[in-house]
């Protein structure tokens, strides 16, 4: 392993404690300070995610989520979603199809029902 990779660890490392510290002081904060208004809260909990997050981006593996992130965005976009009249289609076919089935089974249930209860008396 070359010096720079293991500084780069390192700092990765102290990268993450402080995300983690940052985060931890979030929950900690807004539990000890419960009197203080809830807007005021939201607002400092939003604050100390967001700066974990930017410090999280500055990391190896944080970079590597990031760059995930915009490609998973990327292929959203070329998704070819559905017309409201193809969904609504499939819908109606899928519950069709579910009534059809549960009209079977509960057909088949009475069936066996009468059978067991024509053995058993």
């Amino acid at each position: 392993m070359s010096a720079e990779k293991s500084v780069g660890t390192t700092l990765d490392w102290l990268k993450w404690s402080i995300v983690v510290a940052l985060l931890l002081g979030g929950v900690v904060g807004n539990w000890y300070f419960q009197e203080v208004s809830l807007l005021v809260r939201v607002v400092a909990i939003l604050a100390a995610a967001i700066l974990a997050g930017l410090v999280a981006v500055q990391t190896e593996r944080g970079q590597w989520i990031w760059s995930l992130t915009k490609e998973a965005r990327t292929e959203i976009r070329r998704v070819v979603w559905p017309s409201n009249q193809e969904t609504t289609q499939t819908t109606l076919v899928v519950l069709v199809i579910v009534m059809v089935f549960a009209l079977i089974l509960w057909g088949l249930d009475s069936l066996l029902s009468w059978i067991v209860s024509s053995i058993i008396g």
